[in-house]
């Protein structure tokens, strides 16, 4: 009987399983396109009508503190959220059990790495406060809450 290596069968299984991906491309989060605000998170955003982009900051201090700038502000719907990176290695996720709200919550970002990177997002949520943080920062204090007010009048 012959036995057959167990790292290249793994390694045939990896390949195999790699290949039978989706095929689906996350948006490229420094795409130069332009949408209407939705539910898809990450690709550039356009405010809806009356709407703004509120800018919020993800750093690294030179004391290593990590932390998102401003972490609380407010927002109305038709507003579109850009956390923008400027230094350190951050992502931004409003978690299902922490924003019950929210169904489905915005997908979380990938971990951004390069200054400049953003993800943004639709603020189509339901009137309420809802959390948010940096998901390998978070024990250290990278959290923040986003109130969503009723439209603009």
């Amino acid at each position: 009987m012959t036995r057959v290596p167990a790292i290249p069968a793994l390694l045939a299984f990896l390949t195999l399983l790699a290949a039978c991906g989706s095929g689906e491309q996350p948006a490229h989060p420094m795409s130069s396109t332009t949408a209407a605000p939705s539910a898809t998170a990450g690709a550039p955003l356009t405010p809806g009508p009356g709407g703004v982009v509120i800018s919020i900051d993800m750093t690294t201090d030179p004391a290593g503190n990590n932390k998102f700038t401003p972490a609380e502000f407010t927002a109305h719907p038709g507003d579109v959220l850009r956390f923008t990176l400027s230094t350190g290695v951050h992502n931004v996720n409003f978690l299902a059990d922490s924003n019950p709200a929210l169904k489905p919550p915005p997908a979380p970002s990938p971990l951004l790495q390069l200054p400049g990177q953003a993800w943004d997002i639709a603020v189509d949520f339901p009137v309420g406060r809802y959390y948010f943080q940096c998901d390998p920062h978070a024990l250290l204090g990278m959290v923040g809450h986003l109130t969503v007010e009723a439209a603009k009048p």
